[in-house]
């Protein structure tokens, strides 16, 4: 017990993490609510874009990676964990009240598998548990933009896993059109959304916390060995 209550004290930043189930309640209150009469956001270009029901697995991996870096930066380093938050906090909020105020959807799932495989299978639950309703923007790509730019801004993670990592994001989001969960626009609007976001976290709050040394990354051995970089970081 002493040694959940050092790691809570000491980790307070990891509280910004609550922001997630706050966010699911929002987004499965207007799945359950927002379900026809949608604007369809599909256009020609669509038409294009092949179903390729392999890239279930990596459109599923999407969670487990957000996760995954999410824990990395909780220990690795406070700050970038904090604009990881706040970035994915205001893209996702904003997103959820845009799909609340304008009901959107896309209507591009095939009717039938046309295989039957583990992919076609695994996609098929995806299917069955997210509807096709409430895609623009996409949240997908959004956390696609977080990770990334968390990523590359994160000293403490080495050259090589960020190009992995934003080579596999980038995978993830080229997966929302293959497997047909969204729309081309629907990602086009997520990065152009993103882009503005990327620059009031990292450019206007980034740029203002660095001048007051709260800068991602540990920038002294007696702060990393505290897990922060900051006098008075608070949360």
């Amino acid at each position: 017990m002493q040694t959940i209550k050092h790691f809570i004290n000491t980790h307070k930043h990891m509280w910004w993490g609550l922001y997630l189930p706050v966010y699911l309640i929002m987004f499965f209150t207007i799945e359950h609510f927002i379900t026809d009469n949608y604007w369809a956001t599909q256009t020609v270009i669509d038409d294009y874009i092949p179903f390729v029901e392999y890239f279930a697995i990596p459109y599923d991996s999407w969670g487990p990676m957000l996760f995954v870096l999410g824990v990395f930066l909780i220990l690795k380093d406070p700050e970038s964990f904090r604009r990881y938050m706040w970035f994915i906090a205001i893209a996702f909020t904003t997103a959820t009240i845009f799909c609340a105020l304008v009901p959107n959807g896309q209507d591009l799932r095939p009717e039938a598998m046309p295989r039957q495989n583990l992919s076609s299978w695994i996609l098929q639950m995806t299917y069955d548990a997210d509807t096709n309703t409430n895609v623009f923007p996409s949240v997908h790509v959004l956390g696609v933009v977080a990770a990334i730019s968390a990523m590359w801004h994160s000293p403490k993670l080495k050259r090589v896993w960020q190009i992995v990592g934003t080579v596999w994001f980038v995978i993830i989001a080229a997966s929302t059109l293959l497997v047909k969960q969204h729309a081309f626009i629907d990602l086009a609007a997520a990065l152009v959304w993103g882009a503005v976001v990327y620059v009031i976290v990292y450019v206007i709050i980034g740029h203002k916390r660095d001048k007051m040394g709260l800068r991602c990354g540990a920038e002294t051995v007696e702060k990393e060995a505290g897990h922060d970089h900051s006098p008075d970081p608070g949360i």
